[in-house]
C-alpha cells in the first residue's frame, strides 16, 4: 500500500475493506466497510481489498469510499486475466500480479503521478473498463476495489487463497503509457458544447467524436445537466439512486431564499430525459422541461444515450453498433442464432426466453441509441426512428459478434461443469445460463457430509408416502425424478421420466406436478404428445426456444413414439430446426425436464433406452376415491420449494465432496453425468437403483424378441449357410404352417404377401444385434451384387451380469443386455 499510495494529496487517505464470507452474496454494508488503511484489521482468512483511489473524509468526518469525496487514481486494475481475457491481451509488465482463483489473476499498475481531476480519472477508468479489461465498480470506476495479496476469495466452497505472483513496485507508469500498452482508447476530454434551444443536439458533446468514426458518438463522459448544474455552482451532492441534490434555479422564489429541496434525477427508461422536482409551491410550474431549458441543454443531450448516424454505404458498421448498444443494454442475448430476451410472468412466476421480433427490434434500438439522419434541406443533423432496413439486417443475421450467448434459464441455484453451485441470480458468463430466483430462499450447507444428504434424503422421500409404488425400485426413480428436477440446468443430458399406472386417478399427473414444483415455481402446462415426426420437430423447436424447466406430455393415448427430433432432445445438448414464420434455422439447448404419463402405455423401441419409467400401482379399483393425509400437498411444496431444492442440491453436493462414489452397476449410455448425481448418490445412500426398470423395459423390447425368433428359425432352416432375402421368403412360402413363415409375414407382409424389399430393410437395422448370443452379419464371402447374411454365434459379454444381484435374474439379464445393445 505504501508502494502504490506513494504520493496521497494533503489530508486524503487510502482505503481497504474487508468482509467474511462469500462475496456474491455480501450486502452493501459488508461491501461499504471501508476504513483508513492501517486502521482495520484485514485477516488472511477475510476478503480484503484496497481501493485504486484515495478519498477525503467527508465534512462528518467520516471516510465514503465515493465519487464525490475523490482526491486521486493512484493506479489502474485488469481483472480477469487468465480466464476471461487471454493473458496475451494484457502485454505490458505489470507493477504486480494476484492470482484470486485457479488460474484467474488481477494485475495493476501503479501510476508515477497521481491523477487529481475526477473527469481525468474517469476517462482512464472508462477507457479500461470499454476495453473490457475490467469490470465497472459498484460507485463508478474511480471507487474501484482490487484484491489484497493477504486475503481469500470467499466466492468457492474451499476458499481460494490468493496469491501474490508478480510484485515490481519500481515499475511506475504515465497515462500515455498505460494507453499505448495496453491499446486503450480514451475518450476526448471537453465539457457538452451549449446548443441552441430546439437544434438536434446529439447525445455526446462534438468534441468527443472520434474522427475515425463518422457513424458513432458514444455517450458523453458526464452528464450534461450535472455538468452545467456544476459550472454554474449550483451542484451540491449525489444522494444515491441516480438523485443529485442540487439548487433550484428558481431559489430566489422559495420561502426566504431557503436553498432546500430540490432534486435532479438521471435518465432512466421510464423518465428518458431524465427528471427534476423541487418540494416548494412551485414545484408544480418547473419539471425536467424548464429545467433543461434554464440550463440550455437539449432534450437529445439530456438522455444520456449514444448517437448512431445513418449514413450511405456504412451499413454493415451501422448494424455493428447498433448490436453492440443491445448487447451494452444488458436485456438481449442470442439464443439458437435469434436475439432474445428475459421474460418473467409476474402472475404466475413463469420465466422464459423471447425470441425479439422485427418490430420489437426496432423498439430496442430506439431506446438503446439516438438515431439520426442527415437532412438537406436544414442542413443538419436530425433525430430519426431506426432504418427498417438497417432492422432487417440485424435480425436476420446468422451470427453475433457482440451478443452474449444464452444457454437457458435456472430457476434455482445451479452447478456448473466444474461442480462450483452458482447461487447469485443474473447471468454468469462462464455457463451462459441466466437465474431468476431470490437466493435467499435457498439454504445448502457449505460442507454437507453423508448425514446432511440423509437428512435431506428423509425429507424428500416424504413427500412420496401417499404414492402406491409398484416396487421399491420405482419409489427410488421417483425421487431421482425430483433430484432431477432440481438439477437439470447442471445437466447436459437427462432421461425423460414417464409415470405409468393401470387406471386413472392412481398419481401420475400428481407425481409429475410435484416434480415440476422443484423445477421451476410456475405452475405446469402440460402439452399433447405429437402424431407425427413433423409435428414432433415443430412442437419441440418451438418450445426449447423458451427454455422451459419442464415439458410434459400428460395423459398419453399411445406409446412414447421414437420421433427423431425427440430421442435427439433425450440424448443431445441441442435440436436444430426452422423457425416457424421466420426464415431462419435455429439451434437452441435441450436443458429441460421431460415427463410423461398415462395409462399403461411406455416407451418403445429406441425410446427405451431413453425413458425411466416409474411404475405406480393403487392396488384398488377406484383409486381416485381415496383419501389422503395430506390433500394439500402440492401447495406446501410450492409454498416451500426453496427448502426442497435446497435438500435435493445438498445431496448433489455431499456425493460430489464424499469423492463421487459409484456402484458396480451398469451405465446407461448418454446418460453419465446424471447417472452420477442422480442414480449413485442414491444407491450411496442405500436406495435400491433406480434405473431398474430402464433395463428391464429394454430386455423387454418386442423388435428383441421377433428378432430372437426370426434368427431362432432361420437357423433350424439354413444352419450357418449364407441366405439372402430371397431364399428366406421361398421358404417362408413353401412351408405357410411354418414358424418360419409366420415371423417373416409378422415382419413383412403386405396385402397378403411378403414385402422383400421391407424384410431385407428390417434385417440391415438389426444387423450386428445380439440377441439370445446370435446375431445377423452380412456375410462377405459371397460373390456377387446379392446381399446375402448369416447367423453367427458368439460371445456377447453376458458374463458382466455376475456382478449384479442374483435376486433380480431378470434385471441382470436386461443389464447383460444393454451392454449387448452398445456392442
Amino acid at each position: 500500500m505504501a508502494a502504490i499510495f506513494h504520493a496521497l494529496p494533503d489530508g486524503a487517505s487510502a482505503t481497504v475493506t474487508t468482509f467474511e464470507g462469500n462475496p456474491a452474496t455480501a450486502t452493501a454494508k459488508g461491501w461499504g466497510n471501508c476504513a483508513s488503511a492501517g486502521t482495520i484489521e484485514t485477516p488472511a482468512t477475510a476478503n480484503n481489498y484496497f481501493c485504486v483511489s484515495s478519498h477525503y473524509p467527508g465534512d462528518d468526518g467520516i471516510l465514503r469510499r465515493k465519487k464525490v469525496s475523490f482526491a486521486a487514481l493512484h493506479c489502474i486494475m485488469c481483472d480477469d486475466i487468465g480466464t476471461k481475457i487471454p493473458a496475451d491481451r494484457v502485454s505490458m509488465v505489470p507493477s504486480w500480479s494476484i492470482e484470486t482463483s485457479p488460474g484467474n489473476y488481477q494485475v495493476g499498475y501503479i501510476l508515477d503521478a497521481p491523477i487529481l481531476e475526477t473527469a481525468a480519472a474517469d476517462r482512464l477508468m472508462n477507457a479500461i473498463i470499454a476495453a473490457g479489461l475490467c469490470d465497472p465498480g459498484a460507485n463508478g470506476p474511480t471507487a474501484r476495489l482490487a484484491r489484497l495479496p493477504v486475503a481469500i476469495n470467499g466466492k468457492y466452497d474451499g476458499p481460494f487463497k490468493c496469491r501474490l505472483a508478480e510484485w515490481r513496485p519500481e515499475l511506475r507508469y504515465s497515462v500515455e503509457a498505460i494507453v499505448e500498452g495496453l491499446q486503450i482508447e480514451l475518450a476526448p476530454a471537453g465539457r457538452p458544447k451549449r446548443q441552441k434551444r430546439g437544434a438536434p443536439a446529439s447525445a455526446a458533446p462534438a468534441e468527443s467524436a472520434d474522427d475515425n468514426d463518422d457513424v458513432y458518438l458514444p455517450v458523453p463522459w458526464e452528464n450534461p445537466v450535472i455538468g452545467e448544474l456544476k459550472k454554474r455552482g449550483w451542484y451540491k451532492m449525489p444522494i444515491g439512486g441516480g438523485k443529485h441534490d442540487i439548487t433550484c434555479p428558481w431559489v430566489h422564489e422559495h420561502t426566504d431564499a431557503l436553498d432546500t429541496g430540490a432534486a435532479y434525477f438521471e435518465p432512466d427508461d421510464l423518465y428518458p430525459r431524465g427528471g427534476f422536482h423541487c418540494c416548494h409551491s412551485h414545484g408544480h410550474k418547473f419539471k425536467i422541461g424548464a429545467l433543461l431549458e434554464f440550463l440550455s441543454v437539449s432534450v437529445v443531450a439530456a438522455k444520456m444515450k449514444p448517437t448512431i448516424k445513418v449514413s450511405g454505404g456504412e451499413l454493415h458498421r451501422i448494424v455493428d453498433r447498433a448490436e453492440q448498444e443491445l448487447a451494452r443494454s444488458g436485456k438481449f442475448y442470442q439464443r439458437g442464432g435469434l436475439i432474445a430476451s428475459i421474460s418473467v410472468d409476474p402472475a404466475t412466476g413463469e420465466s422464459q426466453i423471447i425470441p425479439t421480433s422485427k418490430p420489437a427490434m426496432t423498439r430496442a434500438l430506439s431506446c438503446a441509441a439516438v438515431w439520426q439522419r442527415y437532412d438537406k434541406r436544414s442542413d443538419e443533423w436530425v433525430v430519426c426512428d431506426p432504418p427498417e432496413r438497417h432492422c432487417i439486417v440485424l435480425f436476420d443475421a446468422q451470427t453475433y459478434a457482440h451478443m452474449p450467448p444464452l444457454n437457458g434459464i435456472a430457476r434455482q441455484p445451479y452447478m456448473r461443469a466444474s461442480g462450483y453451485i452458482v447461487s447469485t441470480a443474473g447471468y454468469d458468463t462462464d455457463s451462459a445460463m441466466f437465474g431468476v430466483f431470490d437466493a435467499r430462499q435457498f439454504s445448502i450447507p457449505d460442507n454437507p457430509g453423508k448425514a446432511d444428504a440423509t437428512a435431506a434424503l428423509a425429507r424428500l422421500s416424504e413427500l412420496l408416502n401417499e404414492f402406491s409404488f409398484a416396487a421399491p425400485c420405482d419409489r427410488s426413480a421417483a425421487l431421482a425424478m425430483l433430484l432431477t428436477a432440481a438439477i437439470r440446468p447442471s445437466l447436459p443430458h437427462a432421461p425423460m421420466f414417464h409415470v405409468r399406472a393401470p387406471v386413472m386417478g392412481s398419481g401420475k399427473s400428481f407425481l409429475c406436478k410435484l416434480a415440476t414444483a422443484l423445477a421451476t415455481p410456475a405452475p405446469p402446462s402440460p402439452v399433447s404428445f405429437p402424431d407425427s415426426e413433423e409435428e414432433c420437430g415443430k412442437l419441440l423447436l418451438a418450445l426449447l426456444l423458451k427454455s422451459p424447466a419442464v415439458i410434459e406430455f400428460d395423459d398419453l393415448n399411445t406409446d412414447l413414439l421414437p420421433f427423431d427430433k425427440l430421442k435427439t432432445a433425450l440424448t443431445e445438448e441441442s435440436i436444430s430446426g426452422r423457425i416457424l414464420g421466420i426464415s431462419k434455422d435455429a439451434t437452441v439447448s435441450t436443458r429441460t425436464l421431460f415427463l410423461s404419463s398415462g395409462n399403461n402405455v411406455g416407451p418403445i423401441k429406441d425410446m427405451c433406452r431413453r425413458v425411466l419409467t416409474i411404475n405406480i400401482d393403487p392396488l384398488c379399483a377406484t383409486p381416485a376415491t381415496r383419501h389422503f393425509k395430506r390433500p394439500n400437498l402440492l401447495r406446501e411444496v410450492r409454498a416451500n420449494r426453496g427448502r426442497y431444492v435446497s435438500d435435493a442440491l445438498t445431496i448433489v453436493k455431499a456425493w460430489a465432496l464424499a469423492g463421487q462414489p459409484e456402484s458396480d452397476i451398469a451405465p446407461i449410455a448418454s446418460f453419465s453425468d446424471w447417472a452420477g448425481y442422480c442414480r449413485h448418490s442414491l444407491i450411496w445412500l442405500g436406495l435400491p437403483d433406480p434405473a431398474t426398470t430402464l433395463f428391464v423395459q429394454m430386455s423387454d423390447d418386442p423388435d428383441a424378441e421377433l428378432l430372437g425368433r426370426l434368427m431362432s428359425e432361420w437357423r433350424a432352416a439354413f444352419g450357418a449357410a449364407a441366405t439372402g432375402v430371397r431364399d428366406l421368403v421361398e421358404r417362408a412360402d413353401f412351408d405357410k404352417a411354418g414358424e418360419l413363415s409366420h415371423v417373416v409375414r409378422e415382419i413383412a407382409e403386405e396385402r397378403g404377401s411378403i414385402n422383400r424389399s421391407r424384410l431385407g430393410w428390417w434385417i440391415k437395422r438389426h444387423e450386428g444385434r445380439f440377441v439370445d448370443n446370435r446375431r445377423i452379419l452380412p456375410d462377405k464371402s459371397a460373390g456377387g451384387n446379392a446381399k446375402v447374411w448369416r447367423i453367427s454365434s458368439g460371445s456377447s459379454r453376458s458374463s458382466r451380469s455376475s456382478a449384479f444381484s442374483a435376486t433380480e435374474p431378470k434385471v441382470t439379464n436386461a443389464r447383460a443386455h444393454t451392454v449387448e445393445v452398445e456392442i
